[in-house]
């Protein structure tokens, strides 16, 4: 009498890896996730590698895990593997107050951000 599984959300050529509240805002979390977005899965690597803003070690830990778990998980092949999808949402934003002139209070807001990334497997055919 138990409740039936869930059918799986994604096809199965696909793989996800979601990271949440990363200490980022979602616009300067963005420009990194279009960077990466339609690439194959080592020349995204290679650019978050050598890119120089500090939300790439992030992006590239959840593109790591979405590969493990393409890999793992679904036995999907990591040298077709293309960045399907690449987007951000928004989560909290925490707000803070910090003393101003003339007795005033000046508004800080210190946003999160959540991070999904999904690859999917793409055969190239054979040419003849």
């Amino acid at each position: 009498m138990s409740k039936e599984k869930t059918p799986r959300a994604l096809k199965d050529n696909e793989a996800k890896a979601v990271a949440r509240m990363l200490r980022i805002s979602p616009q300067k979390l963005n420009l990194l996730a279009q960077l990466i977005r339609g690439k194959k899965v080592e020349r995204a690597l290679a650019e978050l590698e050598f890119s120089r803003k500090r939300a790439a070690f992030d992006v590239r830990k959840t593109l790591e895990s979405a590969i493990a778990n393409a890999e793992n998980n679904h036995s999907l092949e990591v040298d077709d593997l293309v960045v399907a999808e690449a987007f951000v949402g928004k989560a909290l934003v925490m707000k803070r107050f910090s003393p101003r002139a003339r007795g005033r209070s000046g508004k800080i807001q210190k946003p999160f951000s959540h991070l999904t990334i999904v690859l999917r497997e793409v055969v190239v055919a054979a040419q003849a």
